[in-house]
């Protein structure tokens, strides 16, 4: 295939440019052809040559990620590779390769990896178990990442508390202990990660610690603003209150943290969820709220399947109104219809 040559061309010119921009698109557009770029990518990972090796990994990480149909062979294939493969690139490729697959049966493959003598490697493994994870609080990957916390380097340390506190959705008091620790990292990236994991878990101990992410002169980070909404503490809401209501996530923060307008949305949600009970019985309307990340949602039982609304866009929709919104929402599934 054309364009997995100029990848490779462009992989080897970049070993020394460090433009690696075109390499990545040139895969991602070859990788369009899931079955034959299966065939490219097991063909390039048993060459000799460890460019090939790597790009190879690549070809069949984009592949996996476009193309579900190739993913059970390319695990097969990335965990056979990770058995004899030491060169750090390719291990480098085959992790973020494990990543795009979402396949848990490569779980064991980073937890090797995080073990690596290359910080560049068990950086990356650190990020790719975001796609894999168990989800269990005493899962081998999470047992990994808890260990990466620590790690000496602070690049590898901020990516796995990144991974452990706010890509994966699982909580256990090693979680917490380990993101705890993080909060006094002489890394500040790390730091910050440690204090955002314990605020999507609801940890108060984030409040005060939020605090001073949002005091900070040069200002706070757009993830700082999500935890703020997760916590939705008033503690919060005049440091928020000094940030512009246009930047990314300070509304929401705002809202969340401010007690009137908080026990106004529980309120409307509550009218609407009734209004729809009165008005369509048959959707079997209901409200919740995730555990790991803000806002509520509406969920339905339609004809099609679940679906779910966000409560504030909604009623945003609405103006404020949660008869309107049940109106809206009965709209969208006339009755009797199959959806």
């Amino acid at each position: 295939m054309e364009l997995v040559r100029q990848a490779l061309a462009t992989a080897r010119d970049a070993e020394t440019t460090g433009e690696w921009g075109g390499y990545e698109a040139l895969l991602r557009r070859a990788a369009a052809d899931g079955q034959r770029s299966l065939r490219l990518g097991l063909e390039l990972i048993g060459s000799g040559d460890r460019v090939e090796r790597a790009t190879g990994c690549d070809l069949l990480g984009h592949a996996s990620d476009q193309d579900g149909t190739v993913r059970a062979a390319t695990v097969d294939a990335l965990v056979a590779l990770a058995e004899h493969e030491t060169d750090p690139d390719v291990l480098w490729s085959l992790a973020r390769a494990i990543e795009l697959t979402y396949d848990q049966r490569a779980v064991p493959v980073l937890v090797s990896l995080a073990g690596h003598p290359d910080a560049e490697v068990r950086r990356r493994a650190a990020i790719s178990f975001a796609g894999v994870s168990t989800d269990r609080p005493d899962g081998p990957d999470i047992r990994a990442l808890v260990e990466l916390t620590r790690d000496d380097d602070p690049e590898v340390r901020n990516w796995a508390t990144f991974t452990l506190g706010f890509q994966i959705c699982t909580d256990s008091p090693a979680i917490r202990s380990a993101l705890w620790e993080r909060t006094a990292d002489e890394h500040m990236d790390t730091r910050e990660e440690g204090i955002h994991g314990l605020a999507r878990r609801h940890d108060p101990r984030a409040v005060p610690l939020l605090a001073e992410l949002l005091d900070q002169p040069e200002g706070a980070h757009h993830l700082t603003f999500s935890a703020a909404q997760i916590m939705g503490s008033p503690e919060l809401l005049p440091y928020l209150l000094d940030y512009d209501p246009g930047s990314p996530g300070v509304t929401e923060a705002v809202h969340a943290c401010d007690p009137v307008r908080r026990a106004r949305l529980d309120a409307s949600a509550w009218d609407l969820v009734c209004e729809l009970h009165r008005l369509r019985p048959d959707l079997g309307a209901s409200v919740s709220m995730e555990r790991f990340d803000p806002g509520l949602s509406l969920g339905l039982a339609t004809p099609a399947g679940p679906t779910e609304y966000s409560v504030p866009l909604l009623l945003d929709r609405a103006d404020g109104d949660p008869a309107r919104a049940a109106g809206l929402v009965s709209s969208d599934f006339p009755a009797g219809s199959d959806g």
